[in-house]
């Protein structure tokens, strides 16, 4: 199944990464901002919290890629000379 994601900003003004087409479920990210930093951003703050939340996507991406890869690695390479050679 496949999501679909967006990008809202929540009563107490946090951006958040959410589920569109679930409402009722809890927010899979959560952006708060400082009021320093909100000063200094003011509106833009929603496409600083969408680069972070882009940045945070790319790494969990390549954390999938390298766990899928491991997983597909020989296990024979684990394996002593001697394992490797016993016939079983």
């Amino acid at each position: 199944m496949s999501s679909f994601y967006e990008i809202i900003e929540l009563i107490n003004g946090d951006v958040a990464l959410s589920r569109a087409d679930d409402e009722n479920s809890e927010p899979l990210v959560t952006i708060r901002f400082s009021s320093e930093s909100l000063a200094f951003l003011g509106e833009e703050k929603f496409n600083v919290a969408k680069a972070m939340i882009e940045a945070g996507m790319d790494a969990a991406g390549d954390i999938a890629d390298q766990q899928a890869e491991s997983m597909l690695e020989d296990p024979v390479e684990d394996l002593s000379d001697n394992e490797k050679l016993m016939l079983h």
